[in-house]
Parts: C-alpha cells; sequence; structure tokens
C-alpha cells in the first residue's frame, strides 16, 4: 500500500511540474502579445506565485502570477504583471512608461 502512495506522489509531482511549464509558456506568450501591442520590446518573463486553488470557473487549477520586464526607449526597464488561471490570462497589470 505504501508503495502505491509513493507513485500517486510522484505522479503528482510530475504532473504539476509539466503544467506549470505549460503555463509558463503560455504566460510568455501573453507577455509578447502584450509587449506587440504596446509597441514595446520584451525583456524577460518570470513567475512570482504560482499555487493550487480553485478558479472562477469553480474547478480546481493552477493560480500564477508572473513578472514581465519591458522597454520602450532601450534605456529604462518597466515591470508588468500577469495574472493567470491555468493557461488563461485573467488581467494584466501595466505601469505607466515613456513612449517612444
Amino acid at each position: 500500500m505504501a508503495t502505491l502512495w509513493i507513485f500517486i506522489l510522484t505522479g503528482a509531482v510530475i504532473a504539476f511540474f509539466w503544467f506549470s511549464r505549460q503555463f509558463a509558456e503560455s504566460a510568455k506568450q501573453h507577455a509578447e502579445r502584450q509587449a506587440e501591442r504596446l509597441q514595446v520590446q520584451l525583456l524577460s518573463v518570470a513567475c512570482q506565485k504560482r499555487r493550487l486553488g480553485i478558479l472562477r470557473s469553480g474547478k480546481p487549477g493552477i493560480k500564477s502570477q508572473f513578472m514581465f520586464e519591458f522597454s520602450s526607449d532601450g534605456e529604462t526597464v518597466y515591470q508588468g504583471s500577469l495574472y493567470l488561471e491555468n493557461s488563461h490570462l485573467l488581467k494584466s497589470d501595466i505601469p505607466p512608461h515613456r513612449i517612444s
């Protein structure tokens, strides 16, 4: 019976890692779209928070917050935030920035 629990736990950890990678790729795509829409240069995307929770749809899933850095003039760096539920973008916070 203990072996079964070890397999279940190992499978859960692998699944969490696999889904986390998918959501990170999704966040990168969302950040690229935001940068393209704002006509700025995307510099980096990083995960700030990730947790299991109940999504707005009522189903269990992973809630994530990603930070992305961008530059509008090549000298100044700004940080925006993306809030995702699984791979769906809920909202984005983009700070005021210089338009070149």
